[in-house]
Formats: C-alpha cells, structure tokens, sequence
C-alpha cells in the first residue's frame, strides 16, 4: 500500500473485482477458439483462392466480435450467441455439401451444445426453469379441470 492509502497496483482497497461466471468465461473461450479453428483450417484449405479468403478471414472476425459481446454475459448476449453459432453451422453444412469443407462446423456444434446447456443459460441470465412456471402460477391438473367443465365432461376420457 501507497501512502495515500490506494493499493500497489492503483487498485483501492476495499474494491472488489468483479470475477465472471464460469460458464460465460468457458464460452468466450470456446468462440475464440472457434474463430482460431477456422481461420486455421479455412485458410490452409482455401488453396489461395481469393474469395474463400476473405470469406474465411470474414467469420473468423465475426467470431472474435461474437466473443467480445459474449463476455458481457448479459441475456442479449447469450440470444446472439445463439443464433450466430446456429447460422455459423447452416453456413459450415452448405459449405460442406459444395466443397466438402467442415473447417469450424464441429467446433461450432460444440459451442451451441453448450449454450443451450440449462447452467449456460442461468449463467447468461436467461429464464430458469421452476416447476410451476407458465400460465399464471395454474397446475396442469386446474387446467384439465378446466377443459373437464367447459367440454361438459366429456374431456375425462
């Protein structure tokens, strides 16, 4: 410590880092990985061919981009996320059934596999699953009881 009471390092004392989720640091890190992958593979198997370059060079920023808003870690981030990985992969199949080419499509498999992991999207803020969740607190047995009167009970079976 400083003389004017700051912490070495000009943190002071008594702040706290905030310290992200684990499951949000696991896929930032996985995204950026990702985006490693398929630079790697894409430009090693696009032969010098120009507009694969920069379609490959393309994604992979977009992919270091998708990491950078991921490690907000906000409920936008991780819907993003999602549909980015899911586009990621209907682009890698349509590169796969005209090129043979799957650099990056498994990774991205991966990655959405653990994104719609139920501890990714609690960690990302998204909604929890409670047992009586929906329709305004009503069990499913209200709702049967429901149908029963209103179809005259003829709804029992």
């Amino acid at each position: 410590m400083s003389a004017s009471g700051r912490a070495v390092g000009g943190r002071e004392r008594g702040a706290i880092r905030e310290r992200p989720n684990e499951m949000v640091a696991l896929v930032t890190r996985l995204i950026l990985a990702q985006a490693g992958l398929s630079a790697a593979i894409g430009l090693s198997y696009s032969r010098r061919n120009g507009p694969w370059i920069v379609v490959t060079l393309m994604l992979a920023i977009a992919l270091l981009g998708l990491a950078v808003v991921v490690r907000s870690g906000g409920p936008a981030a991780w819907i993003l996320a999602v549909g980015s990985e899911a586009a990621f992969i209907a682009f890698g199949l349509v590169r796969f059934f005209t090129a043979r080419y799957l650099g990056g499509t498994l990774f991205a498999l991966i990655t959405l596999g653990v994104l719609v992991h139920p501890a990714a999207m609690r960690a990302f803020g998204g909604p929890s699953r409670r047992r009586n969740q929906g329709l305004g607190g009503a069990r499913l047995g209200d709702l049967g009881e429901a149908a029963d009167d209103a179809l005259g009970g003829r709804a029992a079976g």
